[in-house]
């Protein structure tokens, strides 16, 4: 298996960006979903991370997808499972689960594995000129780490399948339509976009995102009896914390509320 590549870099103002970089196409092997899934989990700890970007290396791809040469040694019964797909839907949990908020920074084509990726973190910024896809189904599989529930859960499972069973690429443009992307950048400009976006949740009160997180993420796994209960003990935290006490006064007091500690020091 090849060696993880995912770089990892955190800046003064609180944004980590993790850049997947496995060239030509940073295709998805075992070891960096591992790996990625690692950064995450260490970056979610951090105190002084407030946002995760996600990126890929180069001009060409965020993720072109799996890397077809470990499916080979993949083909009798229950070794894909054990040795590539479990592990990797438990990397890509670790980075969906985090309380940090995450943004993938699409600059290039996503397909299969690269969209499993993608559909892990809170937003997603795509460049204008990229294609999005699911073309797994030509190889006789599907998107088998997650990307089934996870696309369908941000589009319906209608635009899911015509994603995944027709394995039709679609433009920046309709992936914004659908739901799929939030933001779509100019050539070159996902990073960018990706960091207006980072500024932004960097002015909000951290505690109450990844409560808010934690109430979304489980929004299709829980019936409404138990959402009810999620909510309310995320509700409680919430409004017994220091967060909102500094919310409620600066909004009294007509003042910006200053819920991180300024940055400091030079960027990492």
């Amino acid at each position: 298996m090849s060696s993880p590549r995912v770089t990892c870099d955190v800046h003064a103002d609180g944004v980590a960006i993790l850049t997947i970089d496995n060239p030509p196409v940073n295709a998805m092997t075992v070891s960096i979903a591992r790996e990625l899934g690692r950064r995450a989990t260490e970056l979610d700890a951090r105190a002084d991370v407030g946002v995760i970007i996600v990126t890929g290396a180069g001009e060409r791809s965020f993720s072109a997808g799996s890397d077809i040469t470990e499916f080979s040694a993949m083909l009798e019964p229950g070794v894909a499972v054990e040795q590539k797909l479990r592990p990797q839907m438990l990397a890509f949990s670790d980075l969906a689960e985090t309380g940090t908020p995450t943004i993938a920074a699409l600059n290039g084509l996503c397909l299969g594995g690269g969209l499993e990726i993608a559909v892990c973190c809170d937003l997603i910024v795509a460049e204008e000129h990229i294609r999005i896809g699911s073309p797994e189904i030509t190889l006789g599989v599907f998107p088998s780490s997650a990307g089934t529930f996870r696309v369908a859960r941000r589009i319906g499972p209608g635009r899911a399948k015509e994603l995944q069973l027709l394995r039709e690429p679609v433009s920046a443009a309709t992936a914004l339509d659908w739901g799929l992307v939030n933001r779509v950048a100019p050539r070159g400009g996902a990073m960018a976009a990706a960091h207006e976006l980072a500024a932004v949740l960097l002015r909000r009160p951290p505690r109450a995102l990844g409560l808010c997180k934690s109430v979304l993420n489980r929004v299709h796994d829980l019936p409404e009896a138990a959402l009810t209960d999620l909510s309310l003990d995320a509700s409680e935290t919430a409004f017994t914390s220091p967060e909102c006490a500094e919310g409620v006064r600066a909004f009294l007091a007509k003042q910006t509320p200053a819920y991180r500690p300024a940055p400091a020091g030079p960027a990492r």
